[in-house]
């Protein structure tokens, strides 16, 4: 089974995430069109016509998003079978957080690596996500 397919997004934490989205774009010219935070767009290798994307996202330092896990940030892999994924990855006795979330752009799955770090999983429908975010 594939497991992971590639990033799909990193999450910090930012004490003013609105001075940082600012300081971002500003210093390194990294939009922040919508909610969601930055998206870059990207090609798969194996087949080009594939469109795919990453999302880089500053959230407050408050969010209860990473809970359980204590991290500033967190990454987002894609994945090509959530749900097949996550039963392979509890059968070896992975922590699965919380139950699968679906939206019309993806499914989402939480784990925890052996450091306690919450890692987000994600099925995307790419087709879904970029009209949502007119991309």
């Amino acid at each position: 089974m594939k497991r992971v397919t590639g990033l799909g997004g990193i999450f910090f934490k930012a004490k003013d995430p609105e001075g940082m989205r600012a300081w971002y774009a500003q210093r390194l010219g990294v939009p922040f069109p919508n909610q969601y935070g930055a998206i870059f767009e990207w090609r798969e290798h194996e087949d080009p016509q594939q469109e795919g994307h990453t999302v880089f996202s500053l959230m407050p330092e408050t969010t209860r998003y990473f809970d359980p896990g204590k991290q500033s940030f967190m990454i987002n892999y894609r994945v090509a079978d959530l749900e097949g994924l996550l039963d392979q990855l509890r059968a070896e006795g992975v922590e699965v957080v919380g139950e699968m979330e679906v939206y019309d752009y993806g499914k989402f799955g939480w784990i925890l690596d052996p450091e306690g770090n919450k890692i987000e999983l994600w099925e995307p429908h790419d087709e879904e996500f970029r009209k949502m975010n007119k991309l």
